[in-house]
């Protein structure tokens, strides 16, 4: 039985999906180098996606200020919204709903701002200039003794990135209201809805989180003041856009609990989100939460494969679950409680059905194993047809994960951050791999994957975009390894 997967399920806003996958949000890294609208690159990835029956398409990271970004070829929220500025976006959104199949995706712009962790030389901003943050605490301070490291990794911090700028009421309010130029991009483009990216350490995650926000004015992390940033940007959105326009968040579920932390310190951190996810569910303007987790400081759970990933998935699998139940016996009116989108580790059906007979989410989010393979839903629809008395291929994963080394070389210092950006590589070129396919034959079913791509390899198609058949200038290779691999790293997607 498919146990309700490609049944509809309906938002607290009106709309309908119509299937609980997600193609949740995955940085591509396809925009101009100092950032810029979606492109070619963008609509053939996409196209791809569309034709293969998402339930709902969430779009890669979309800084709404172009002075804040995270490694430089990301969609940017266009100051102006003029005609000839919308016009890109309006085509990427028609891209989305563009199937072929008679199903029609919802189309998610995810709206991000990366306050302290966007980066030196690649963030936007002229060299020297500090981002904006809640409090002046750069990313990596203080927290050599949470996360063991050593006297390379605080220099790749250091490197990296600056104190950041502490943001007055005047900065506080000019960020609001790019967040709500966003919404009102999406709007205008055709999007169904956005996505307020507040989880990975990102800037709406850093006004709740007690490590980056030591301000004691009204946007403190004292209780009643740790959501304010956030509700006051979605009660400006609900303003402007109409009442079926989908808002979504990002949540980290992990945001506040250092690695290896003591069991009283793990439970303190989930109860506090848990009382954010409250808050939120409370304010009866949201219609998905996406449970997610990490952030710089603790990549962890951006590990591609093994262990990390399943402990990942247990993690997200049991918190979003009492998600779940708390928001079904909250005093909030069934009809306004957010579905909960519950996102890493979903490699197989079983993993699929298990989330929703156990209650551990209402959607199902599915990010690399969207670029491994592009159009799942239709093979599991076509098993589901075809083998409904078998279940032998249930725990099969839909594709084999990369294996690669956690660093592009051995002359290469092993250090977390970087250990996570390289396996990003991997999946950013392959994306790269699927755009090129469908911009050269629209028709053509996803390319297959190339699994011996290696790490150096991907970071080089990532960074200067070789053609593979064409022996790579391996001077020029190294040389690039060496200045923007650490550079790299700090990508959040996932």
């Amino acid at each position: 039985m498919d146990c309700g997967i490609f049944n509809s399920v309906d938002l607290p806003c009106g709309r309908s999906i119509e299937n609980r996958l997600v193609k949740t949000a995955m940085y591509e890294h396809m925009a101009n180098f100092s950032g810029g609208p979606p492109n070619d690159f963008h609509y053939g990835l996409y196209s791809e996606w569309a034709k293969h029956g998402w339930g709902m398409i969430i779009t890669g990271n979309v800084p709404v200020s172009p002075q804040h970004l995270t490694l430089g070829r990301d969609m940017v929220v266009p100051p102006i919204l003029d005609v000839e500025d919308i016009k890109p976006f309006r085509r990427l959104a028609q891209v989305i709903h563009g199937a072929v199949d008679g199903t029609r995706p919802l189309a998610i712009m995810q709206l991000s701002h990366a306050g302290r962790q966007s980066s030196n030389f690649l963030g936007g901003r002229p060299l020297f200039v500090p981002p904006l943050a809640p409090s002046p605490i750069r990313v990596g301070a203080g927290h050599d003794e949470n996360y063991g490291r050593g006297a390379i990794s605080d220099l790749m911090f250091h490197a990296l990135f600056q104190v950041p700028t502490e943001m007055t009421t005047h900065d506080i309010l000019n960020v609001q209201s790019s967040f709500v130029r966003g919404a009102l991009l999406a709007y205008r483009s055709g999007f169904d809805g956005i996505q307020l990216h507040a989880a990975h350490g990102y800037l709406l995650a850093q006004f709740m989180n007690p490590k980056s926000n030591i301000r004691t004015d009204k946007y403190s992390v004292a209780p009643q003041n740790v959501t304010r940033m956030l509700s006051e940007i979605v009660q400006a959105m609900r303003k402007v856009v109409p009442t079926t326009f989908i808002i979504g968040i990002k949540i980290n579920s992990a945001d506040y609990i250092p690695s290896g932390s003591a069991e009283e310190v793990f439970q303190e951190g989930e109860q506090r989100v848990l009382d954010h996810i409250r808050t939120i569910a409370s304010w009866g303007m949201i219609d998905f939460i996406e449970i997610s987790g990490g952030d710089y400081e603790n990549p962890d759970f951006m590990a591609c494969s093994g262990s990390q990933t399943l402990g990942r998935q247990a993690f997200f699998a049991q918190f979003s679950r009492t998600v779940m139940k708390d928001l079904h016996q909250s005093p909030v009116p069934l009809s306004s409680v957010p579905l909960i989108l519950l996102t890493g580790g979903l490699r197989s059906y079983s993993h699929l059905q298990a989330a929703l007979m156990s209650k551990h989410a209402d959607l199902l989010g599915i990010g690399r194993g969207a670029v491994i393979c592009p159009d799942l839903p239709k093979i599991l629809r076509l098993q589901l047809q075809n083998s409904k008395s078998s279940s032998a291929w249930a725990d099969k994963p839909f594709a084999r994960e990369p294996d690669i080394e956690s660093r592009p070389s051995k002359w290469v210092p092993s250090v977390k951050l970087i250990g996570a950006g390289v396996g990003t590589a991997w999946y950013v070129s392959r994306m790269r791999d699927i755009a090129i396919s469908q911009i050269e034959n629209p028709r053509a079913e996803p390319p297959l994957v190339d699994y011996n791509r290696g790490a150096l390899i991907a970071l080089l198609r990532m960074w200067v975009w070789f053609n593979s058949r064409i022996p790579p200038i391996w001077i020029l290779g190294i040389f690039t390894v060496l200045v923007v691999t650490v550079w790299y790293s700090v990508i959040a997607l996932l």
